[in-house]
């Protein structure tokens, strides 16, 4: 296999052109009344792309909707766009060879769209299905299976069996190039580990001259680690695959990475949409175009001009001493100073990226995560965004507090839970009962109720001026009884809470 990032593969008749994307999540958030149309117009500019590029097909790796039962809106934009790119008279010049009736067997139409003599077809789409647009129910459909139907997509790597996987690729030829392309619709990760484990999961090779056809394979399933089984390690699958299009990881790594393993390449575009204020969400998306001609191949980058702008920073304030300390009074205004000057920086970069690409949506999405560790105190996020509200996309979670716990180093050889010296420091918790935040300092002392057990008493004032009465448990847990409310509260500590100092510690009503 030979991969190029930089050489040129001519455009001619023995040369396949893919262009590639995962994870468009059509209709995410069609609902807001300032991202509503975000999935919609990017969508538009990806196919318009296909078209640009004259490619001979486009292969989505999953989770086109965003929703497994899609809105009447969102199915609507979606016919409209591949109605408006995919049909035409430009001929297609790609044959499929292998047995039709075996890769859609699911489909009550199992051959391939543009040679259906009712259907005038001029990009195909060929598409397996993600985590969010899954086959359910008896007849067990899924949105896809519907554009499926209506002719626009191609729906393949389809398996109803729940214990074994036999993927049989379709392959395609143009010119002297043929592509045999495997593909798996999202399966549950636990379910699909266990099948590579026991040997239940096989790739069907090309019966005539099988070294010679470039595998392309389409997964969608987790990457990275989330468990010991919740993920597809890539060493599980065929080394004899020459390019893994890997969907559901939302972060774009879209430049093919060598597996020296399985001496594969691994290419991960990534999401078209933003759909979660994380660092990965923040990389810059991309789709691709891929260009393969007999065992080589070339993957150019696509930067998407629609989508929406997004900052994200992090802050930690025990890092700032020299500007505001816990115990300095009127630290919070000093605190929310300083994150707004951070927030009209990341505004100001936004607005200088924007210049002259009018594809760009106005309003960027902002997010700054503060780590209070250290004795700060937290303040009313939705009273800051105010400030904000006309200038960026989510003015409802600009900000977003994080507090690190010590590492189990730092407390290796401390005495856990609730003890003497604490019990006489303030210690500072958030009541979630509550309907604003109200900040409780609570003193007490050491002593041993009457079973036994080694407890205390401590009496707790909160900012409002209610007074809560409780005990403190053996185990680190605090029971606080609600005067006003006739309602025991129950605090729950972290195991490694060191002893020393002021913390803050996380409440559930019981």
């Amino acid at each position: 296999l030979s991969y190029s990032c930089s050489c040129h593969l001519h455009d001619d008749e023995d040369t396949f052109k893919i262009l590639i994307a995962t994870d468009i999540h059509l209709g995410y958030l069609e609902k807001d009344a300032i991202r509503g149309n975000d999935t919609f117009v990017t969508f538009d500019e990806i196919m318009k792309q296909a078209m640009q590029n004259e490619v001979d097909f486009v292969l989505l790796g999953g989770d086109l909707f965003h929703d497994n039962k899609p809105s009447r809106k969102t199915m609507h934009c979606c016919i409209e766009v591949m109605r408006k790119y995919c049909m035409g008279d430009r001929p297609i010049i790609f044959e499929i060879l292998s047995d039709q009736a075996v890769n859609f067997s699911h489909s009550k139409f199992p051959w391939v769209n543009y040679l259906d003599t009712n259907l005038n077809i001029s990009i195909p789409v060929f598409s397996v299905h993600g985590n969010h647009d899954d086959p359910t129910g008896t007849d067990g459909l899924c949105a896809i299976d519907l554009l499926s139907c209506a002719g626009l997509i191609n729906h393949f790597g389809r398996s109803r069996s729940v214990e074994k996987l036999e993927i049989s690729p379709v392959l395609l030829q143009k010119g002297n190039t043929r592509i045999a392309l495997y593909g798996i619709g999202s399966v549950p990760d636990e379910r699909l580990y266990r099948m590579f484990i026991n040997n239940q999961v096989t790739m069907l090779r090309p019966r005539e001259d099988e070294d010679g056809w470039f595998n392309l394979f389409v997964i969608h399933q987790n990457r990275s680690k989330h468990g010991a089984t919740n993920y597809i390690p890539e060493q599980f699958l065929d080394d004899f695959l020459d390019l893994v299009v890997w969907g559901h990881e939302h972060e774009c790594k879209i430049a093919p990475v060598r597996n020296e393993q399985q001496l594969f390449y691994v290419t991960q575009p990534g999401s078209s949409v933003i759909t979660s204020l994380s660092p990965g969400e923040a990389v810059k998306k991309h789709i691709g175009l891929l260009r393969v001609k007999g065992k080589k191949m070339n993957l150019q980058k696509i930067p998407l001009q629609t989508i929406r702008q997004f900052f994200i920073q992090d802050v930690t304030l025990s890092e700032h001493p020299d500007l505001f300390r816990p115990e300095q009074p009127n630290v919070m205004l000093k605190v929310m100073a300083f994150c707004q000057e951070k927030v009209e920086e990341m505004l100001e970069e936004a607005e200088r990226q924007r210049l002259g690409n009018p594809l760009t949506p106005e309003k960027p999405l902002i997010r700054l995560r503060v780590d209070y560790s250290g004795g700060f105190e937290v303040f009313n996020t939705m009273r800051f965004s105010q400030k904000f509200v006309d200038q960026v996309a989510n003015p409802k979670d600009i900000l977003h507090f994080i507090r690190h716990r010590e590492s189990k180093d730092n407390i290796k050889g401390k005495q856990v839970g609730l003890t003497e010296s604490t019990c006489r420091s303030p210690i500072r918790f958030t009541d979630a009962n509550a309907s604003s935040r109200a900040v409780f300092s609570i003193r007490g002392q050491r002593s041993t109720d009457s079973s036994g057990s080694k407890g205390g008493l401590f009496r707790a004032l909160n900012t409002v001026g209610r007074s809560h009465v409780g005990t403190v448990t053996g185990r680190g847990g605090l029971s606080l009884l609600d005067p006003f409310k006739k309602r025991t509260t129950r605090l729950f500590l972290p195991t490694d809470w060191p002893a020393i100092g002021a913390c803050e510690a996380a409440m559930a009503a019981t």
